[in-house]
């Protein structure tokens, strides 16, 4: 594994008026690769760090499998224009990046890197406060599909993730968020992983999709550990009739009030977990209108 850093120094930020935001999300890792999401994802990594004051680490990663080519009687071998074509490749990332944010008012690093993508995000995001990524997959696909990348680092990471809207519009994290809330530990280990950017939001609304079975936190529960941290939200309640309406109603109440983000739990494993969420956790991460923060 090779790695290049480079340093930025470190700036001062402001908040909106000149006034500092006491927001608990202080390092965000920005995936980096060459897809056409790249530009939403530098801009909502940014809008982030400045509504946080955050700091910003971006990190470039080839995936080893780029330099490796296999003959058709499975010996390995390296082609010099192959190695030629991503060395460049990522010079010109790296300056294109780096053109952007030095006119950004915000601090940053920049870091290459040749690995394996999910196992170099999950080892960076250990000390990061949110990961913001896409839903592109590698142009060499040597990541594998999108969703099994997504997929992978909810298991293995503890960071929640931050993935943009498909129009790739960057959110207004000073906006209202909406948390989607099944009663499961997975929601539960969302909301508490996306406190320290709820502080920023100007309004919460929880949205609680239930089966007529008692949940395991009810959302008043949920209301009252909000508002230990000063966040103070209002609860909405529904039935979820089938995985589609769930899906369908998170995004419905989404977009009636502008949410800037939905807060949700990815991959639930028990029972209204999986009844609930377990395919509105594969349906938003292939696609979804609303920038998601998910955590597993």
């Amino acid at each position: 594994m090779t790695t290049q850093i480079y340093l930025e120094p470190e700036q001062a930020t402001k908040a909106a008026g000149g006034q500092r935001v006491q927001a608990g999300v202080k390092t965000i890792l920005l995936h980096v690769q060459n897809d056409k999401s790249l530009d939403s994802r530098v801009q909502t990594a940014l809008a982030l760090a400045r509504a946080c004051e955050a700091h910003l680490s971006c990190v470039h990663i080839t995936p080893i499998e780029s330099y490796v080519a296999f003959d058709s009687f499975g010996g390995v071998f390296v082609m010099n224009d192959v190695i030629a074509a991503v060395d460049e490749e990522a010079v010109r990332i790296r300056k294109s990046l780096h053109e952007k944010l030095r006119n950004e008012d915000v601090s940053w690093d920049y870091v290459e890197t040749t690995a394996n993508i999910a196992s170099q995000i999950v080892s960076r995001a250990a000390l990061t406060d949110l990961v913001v990524t896409g839903r592109e997959p590698h142009r060499t696909d040597f990541a594998g599909p999108t969703i099994g990348l997504l997929g992978e680092l909810l298991h293995r990471a503890r960071t929640p993730l931050f993935i943009p809207a498909d129009d790739g519009t960057p959110p207004d994290p000073a906006g209202t968020a909406l948390i989607a809330w099944d009663g499961s530990y997975e929601a539960a280990n969302a909301v508490r992983s996306a406190v320290g950017l709820l502080k920023v939001a100007s309004q919460v609304r929880i949205l609680q999709i239930r089966e007529k079975a008692e949940e395991a936190f009810p959302g008043t529960k949920l209301l009252e550990y909000l508002s230990r941290h000063d966040i103070h939200a209002e609860l909405f309640t529904e039935e979820a009739s089938s995985k589609e309406f769930v899906s369908d109603a998170l995004v419905a109440h989404a977009r009636a009030i502008g949410a800037a983000y939905l807060v949700m739990g990815g991959y639930n494993h028990s029972r209204v977990g999986e009844f609930v969420f377990g395919g509105v956790t594969r349906s938003l991460l292939k696609s979804s209108p609303v920038p998601l923060l998910i955590a597993h």
